[in-house]
């Protein structure tokens, strides 16, 4: 059994909670499965709005979707999130990936 199926097995058990959906996603990302790695990073900063990692996972999965108008809303979102929490180096992160994706948006214009 595969980690992802570890996990999904886990979640289907009753299982679910921010690290798990953050774990989920992120591997699901690294095998290009952008809709899915997306459903779960969204669940994850639902059960957790301040994880900071997820966040910009998700700013990440959206962009590699093409969906540049949603990674900007989220990496937004997340800059705020990590800001609350102090966690300087993630915002910094965000803000970055943050001026490529409204470049991305306004050279698709």
């Amino acid at each position: 059994m595969n980690m992802i199926s570890k996990l999904q097995a886990m979640l289907e058990a009753g299982q679910d909670n921010a690290l798990l959906r953050f774990t989920l996603g992120s591997q699901l990302l690294k095998l290009g499965e952008q809709q899915a790695a997306i459903q779960h990073l969204r669940a994850a900063v639902l059960h957790d709005p301040g994880y900071s990692a997820a966040w910009k996972t998700l700013g990440k999965a959206l962009q590699e979707s093409g969906d540049y108008a949603a990674a900007r809303d989220v990496y937004l979102q997340g800059i705020e999130a990590a800001g609350r929490k102090g966690d300087m180096q993630a915002a910094r992160e965000m803000s970055v990936f943050l001026r490529r994706t409204e470049k991305a948006l306004a050279d698709s214009d």
